[in-house]
C-alpha cells in the first residue's frame, strides 16, 4: 500500500507548531509495511483541502488526514469531507454519549455546550473510530478504491486512534509487504569519506536491500532497508549485509540505533568497573548532561554536571585559576583541562568531560577564531584535550562538539578496559 499524509492547519504553515504527527504516523505505517510517499501540509481552507484530497486519491491507496476537527468555526474539515464525498452530517449517538461522559468526568469548570455536542456530527458514510482521549472521533471513508482516514490534530488523540484503531484495522484488512530497517551509528568520519571506504560493499548489496546515508553533526547513520514478502529472508539479508560493514569501518561504528546508544555504551563500561562520570560545560550549555540524563538508569554512573558558561563561574565553581585564563585564554587546552579536573574533583568522579569554545556568531571573551572548541577529559590515567574548529553556524558548532565529546570519552574508556 502507498500512503499519503495531509496535515491541515495554518499553525503548521506559519511555524507556530512543529508537525510531529506526520513523524508518528509515518513510523507506525512503516512498521506494518505501508510506505508513505508524500506528506502535504495545507491551510484551513475548503478549496485547498478539496484539491489535496483529489490529488491524493490519484496517487495513494491510503490517505491519512490530521487537523481541523475542533468545535470552532475555523475547523472546517468535516464539512469539507461532506462536500468531497457528497454526504451530509448525522449525529452519532455513541460519540455523543462519549462526549457527555468526558465532560461529566473531567470538566468541572466548563459545562458542556451545544458546540461541544456538535462534535458528534459525522458524515453518514463514515465508519466512526472512537476517540478515547477527546471529543472529535476519527472517521474512515472510501472513494474510488482509496481509503481516507480523518483524525484530530491533537497529538495524543491522534496517537490513540492510530494505535488502538487504525493500525489494527489496516493489519486485519490488507496484505502488506514486510519492511525491515537496521541503522548503524558511526562517529568521527564524514559522509563522503565513509561512502568511499564502503563503495565496493555498497555496490554488492542484495537487490532487496537499500542503503541511505543520514549525516548529522559529526555522526553518520547508515540505514539498511529490506522490503519483501519473505520476512525471514529480508531480515537475514539486512543483518548479513550489516555485519559485513564491521571489517571495513568497525573503528567508527558505535552501535545500532534502537539498541545501544553511545551513552548506553559509556554507562555500561563505567558501571562494570564501578567508576563515575562528571561534566563541566561552557559552550555546549548543558547538552552533554541533557543527552546523558535523557536515558534511564544513568544515576548509576553519572554524578553531575556544572554549566559554567561565564568566565567567573569557571573560577568560582570549578576552581580554574584566573592566572591560567589570563595567560592562555578562556578557550584553550589548558583551561578545558582544568575544567575537567575541577568537575572530577567536585563530583568525585574518575572520568570528567569538559567543553569550552567560541560558538559564535561573535567572539565573546576570547580572541580565538569563531567555531573553535576545546574538549577536555580527566581520566584515571591523566588529563587530555583536543582542539577543533567546527565552523558555523552556532547550532552546528555546539552539536558537533557534543558528538565529538562523547566519541572521545568512549575511546578513552575503552583504552582502560
Amino acid at each position: 500500500m502507498i500512503a499519503e499524509i495531509i496535515t491541515i492547519g495554518d499553525e503548521i504553515l506559519i511555524g507556530q507548531i512543529v508537525d510531529t504527527n506526520s513523524v508518528f504516523i509515518s513510523k507506525a505505517l512503516n512498521e506494518i509495511g505501508i510506505s508513505v510517499h508524500q506528506i502535504t501540509s495545507i491551510q484551513d481552507d475548503k478549496q485547498h483541502i478539496l484539491e489535496a484530497l483529489e490529488a491524493a486519491k490519484h496517487k495513494a491507496d491510503l490517505v491519512l488526514i490530521t487537523g481541523g476537527l475542533g468545535p470552532t468555526k475555523d475547523d472546517i474539515t468535516k464539512l469539507t469531507l461532506c462536500e468531497y464525498f457528497e454526504d451530509t452530517l448525522v449525529q452519532n449517538d455513541a460519540v455523543l454519549a462519549h462526549i457527555e461522559e468526558l465532560f461529566k468526568k473531567f470538566s468541572t469548570t466548563s459545562p458542556i455546550s451545544n458546540m461541544n455536542r456538535m462534535q458528534a456530527l459525522v458524515p453518514s458514510k463514515a465508519q466512526v473510530l472512537q476517540n478515547e482521549f477527546g471529543t472529535a472521533p476519527g472517521m474512515w471513508l472510501e472513494k474510488d478504491n482509496t481509503i481516507f482516514i480523518s483524525m484530530p490534530g491533537v497529538p495524543y488523540e491522534m496517537r490513540g486512534l492510530m494505535t488502538n484503531h487504525i493500525i489494527p484495522k489496516l493489519q486485519e484488512e490488507f496484505e502488506r509487504p514486510f519492511i525491515y530497517h537496521k541503522t548503524i551509528l558511526t562517529y568521527g568520519m564524514g559522509e563522503s569519506s565513509i561512502a568511499m571506504k564502503i563503495e565496493d560493499w555498497e555496490d554488492n548489496l542484495p537487490e532487496n536491500v537499500k542503503l541511505a546515508y543520514l549525516p548529522n553533526f559529526g555522526k553518520v547513520r547508515l540505514r539498511l532497508t529490506g522490503k519483501g514478502t519473505d520476512k525471514e529472508a529480508i531480515i537475514k539479508a539486512v543483518d548479513e549485509s550489516a555485519q559485513k560493514l564491521y571489517p571495513i569501518i568497525g573503528d567508527i561504528i558505535q552501535g545500532e540505533e534502537g539498541k545501544s546508544t553511545i551513552v548506553t555504551q559509556i554507562g555500561e563500561l563505567l558501571k562494570a568497573k564501578g567508576q563515575k562520570l562528571a561534566a563541566a560545560e561552557s559552550c555546549t550549555g548543558g547538552k552533554i548532561a541533557s543527552q546523558i540524563t535523557a536515558e534511564s538508569g544513568v544515576s548509576a554512573f553519572f554524578n553531575g554536571s556544572a554549566v559554567t558558561y561565564a568566565l567567573q563561574s569557571k573560577i568560582d565553581i570549578l576552581g580554574v585559576p584566573k592566572a591560567l585564563i589570563d595567560k592562555h585564554s578562556v578557550v584553550s587546552a589548558e583551561v578545558v583541562e582544568a575544567m575537567a579536573e575541577g568537575a572530577a574533583k567536585i563530583y568525585k568522579a574518575e572520568y570528567a568531560v569538559a567543553t569550552t569554545g567560541n560558538a559564535g556568531p561573535s567572539k565573546g571573551n576570547s580572541d580565538v577564531e569563531v567555531g573553535t572548541v576545546y574538549i577536555g577529559l580527566k581520566t584515571p590515567d591523566g588529563t587530555i584535550s583536543q582542539g577543533f574548529n567546527f565552523g558555523q553556524p552556532r547550532e552546528k558548532v555546539v552539536n558537533k562538539a557534543v558528538t565529538k565529546a562523547f566519541q572521545m570519552l568512549l575511546e578513552e574508556i575503552l583504552k582502560n578496559t
